[in-house]
């Protein structure tokens, strides 16, 4: 990413207006005026800006009304369209429209062109109108006050796009799970029962959370993490669970997300212990089957060890599927280098996918964030010295490959066996 994207301020008036004006005949018209544009901007509408170097690229603009939104421009320099920017915007302007509380953001095209295909991807519905595409954002009013007390949130509209690498993990969860859940009505008529609850599984640090992010996000419904370490805070584990579970059975659509799931369901031991978990997961148990009668929900559960879970928790009718997420293969790994290196040339991505075997998504995260300070601190010491802007910044396939080096991979050639092993013995896809 090239580019900084910053709220709207006056200063940028000038240039957002010939951004406006210079690329009306670019195939980026809109059914507002440029007086009209200019009137949102000077009211304080939620608008963004994006930035390259100073200069202004991009921005995009709305107006509220009530609970509805009209985008009303999007504009692009020409020299960087087809380049991620005009979503880039409009994620960042819908993060903020969401956030004043708006239920429905509405686009308006003068005629069918490129941006409706991409309004489209972005999870915009066309309505039958000429080139009328509306957004519905789930959540506002007394719901939007449930989701803030248990802590969920909509998150931003493009992070399944944002997941890198991983493409079979990602390409089985979007048919298994994430394309029965968006089109109801079609997997019903072939017979596809959408799923309900799900157990991903694998090392720690593959992506387990990324992935049930992504799917909430994907979908376009609230993300409510379930953390056993909070609701142990409230003294009866249990008790806490049922309570969780009567609150979000008040939400209209939801992605439930309960990470380590083991702390809460391990494997019942015979006989009872006082104090023990017999009674939580026992709570679980019978949460589930309620959570299921539901449309519009999902009940995602993560662990990093599978076999430690109890098996009438693992059992087909209460959880759908149960999908391995693994460490990323080469190809994995240089798709996810590629993204943490902006696609420069000058990195070689398959020297780095040589040196991070093992390395897990969070690992090479991790990885290219060390680079990147190593990066921005030889730039400070060369302004510093008086060498002026690098011609060329951002870090280097040495820089990278030694912070490979002081970084440990997280998961373990042991890990990788015992993981093999749960496969076998426990994937249900």
């Amino acid at each position: 990413m090239n580019w900084h994207i910053h709220d709207y301020r006056e200063s940028d008036l000038a240039a957002v207006v010939h951004l406006i004006d210079t690329t009306a005949e670019l195939g980026q018209e809109s059914v507002f005026s440029l007086a009209e544009c200019i009137g949102a901007l000077t009211s304080r509408q939620p608008a963004v800006v994006a930035v390259h170097q100073g200069v202004p690229i991009g921005a995009a603009l709305a107006c509220v009304a009530g609970e509805r939104a009209w985008v009303m421009r999007v504009a692009i320099s020409s020299a960087w369209r087809g380049r991620g920017l005009a979503s880039a915007l409009l994620v960042e302007l819908e993060r903020r429209l969401v956030a004043a509380r708006v239920g429905r953001i509405a686009y308006v095209l003068p005629e069918e062109e490129l941006l409706g295909e991409g309004l489209l991807n972005a999870g915009y519905t066309r309505q039958p109108a000429v080139a009328y595409f509306e957004k519905v954002e789930p959540l506002h009013g007394p719901a939007a006050g449930l989701l803030d007390d248990l802590g969920g949130r909509l998150l931003p509209g493009d992070l399944w796009a944002k997941v890198a690498g991983m493409e079979r993990e990602k390409d089985l969860i979007e048919r298994r799970v994430v394309l029965p859940l968006a089109e109801p009505e079609r997997a019903t008529r072939h017979g596809v029962r959408p799923p309900r609850a799900v157990c991903l599984f694998g090392p720690p640090g593959t992506g387990k959370t990324t992935f049930a992010r992504g799917i909430a996000s994907r979908l376009g419904w609230p993300f409510v993490e379930i953390l056993p370490s909070r609701l142990a805070d409230e003294g009866n584990l249990a008790a806490a669970l049922r309570s969780a579970f009567a609150r979000i059975a008040e939400l209209e659509r939801v992605l439930v997300f309960i990470d380590e799931v083991e702390e809460i369901a391990p494997v019942r031991s015979e006989p009872a212990q006082p104090g023990g978990m017999h009674g939580v997961t026992n709570e679980l148990l019978k949460l589930i089957p309620g959570f299921r009668e539901r449309d519009e929900r999902l009940l995602v559960c993560a662990t990093n060890s599978i076999r430690s879970l109890d098996p009438a928790f693992l059992r087909p009718g209460r959880f759908d599927y149960l999908i391995p997420i693994g460490t990323p293969d080469k190809v994995a790994r240089a798709a996810i280098w590629a993204r943490y290196t902006d696609g420069r040339t000058d990195v070689d991505i398959d020297e780095l996918v040589l040196a991070s075997d093992l390395f897990t998504p969070a690992d090479i995260e991790h990885a290219a964030r060390i680079a990147a300070q190593a990066s921005f601190e030889r730039d400070l010491v060369a302004i510093g010295g008086r060498g002026g802007d690098d011609p060329d910044p951002g870090a280097s396939t040495a820089d990278y490959l030694e912070a490979i080096a002081q970084c440990r991979p997280t998961v373990t050639p042991e890990m990788v066996e015992q993981f093999a092993s749960d496969i076998t013995t426990h994937a249900r896809i």
